[in-house]
């Protein structure tokens, strides 16, 4: 159990049956009355936020997690098969629990949060960015690159990214795995 004026930004906590990651907090004083915590919380299974108030000294449970790196081998049905780096486990991993899914490749390296004290898997995250090769998009027009307008391209885990209209076949681009918006072309 925590007080609520420990809640800090990455904190698990677990409440109504449900994991929540602080995402941001702040303490508030009003005028008159009680400090506050106003908290904007994380549902780790649906991702849904929610702003919430707690009272100074107010007991929560909190959820010890612990982060830890897996490399990414292949896909199994609605699984995806990872390995620990150190001793070399493999554990499946729903397709719902990881975030930018759409963009993981082979041999890639993502961070896995764990509820510590069940061993359960909570989600895993890959790299806010991650550079891919485009396997297909319609040739760009030459002079059509002072506008701001985009096109599709397929990259090589097979998703669909709105890029830049100077962007061809077999450039290698970034992106943003959040979001799954390109951020720039990388040039070898």
């Amino acid at each position: 159990m925590i007080n609520s004026q420990d809640i800090k930004i990455g904190t698990c906590i677990r409440m109504d049956g449900k994991l929540y990651f602080c995402v941001d907090f702040q303490h508030m004083k009003p005028g008159k009355g009680n400090t506050i915590m106003r908290t904007k919380l994380k549902d780790v299974v649906s991702g849904r936020t929610l702003e919430r108030r707690f009272d100074i000294g107010e007991r929560l449970e909190d959820v010890r997690v612990e982060h830890r790196q897996y490399q990414y081998l292949y896909k199994e049905e609605e699984n995806y098969i990872f390995m620990n780096q150190e001793d070399y486990e493999q554990i499946p991993v729903l397709k719902d629990l990881i975030t930018g899914v759409d963009f993981l490749k082979e041999s890639d390296i993502v961070d896995i949060v764990f509820d510590a004290s069940t061993e359960t898997v909570l989600y895993a995250e890959l790299p806010v960015k991650t550079v891919l090769e485009v396997t297909y998009t319609e040739p760009g027009e030459k002079g059509n690159t002072a506008t701001n307008a985009m096109k599709y391209a397929t990259v090589e885990t097979g998703a669909q990214v709105r890029v830049p209209l100077f962007i061809n076949t077999g450039d290698k681009i970034r992106i943003d795995t959040r979001t799954g918006e390109y951020t720039e072309r990388v040039k070898e």
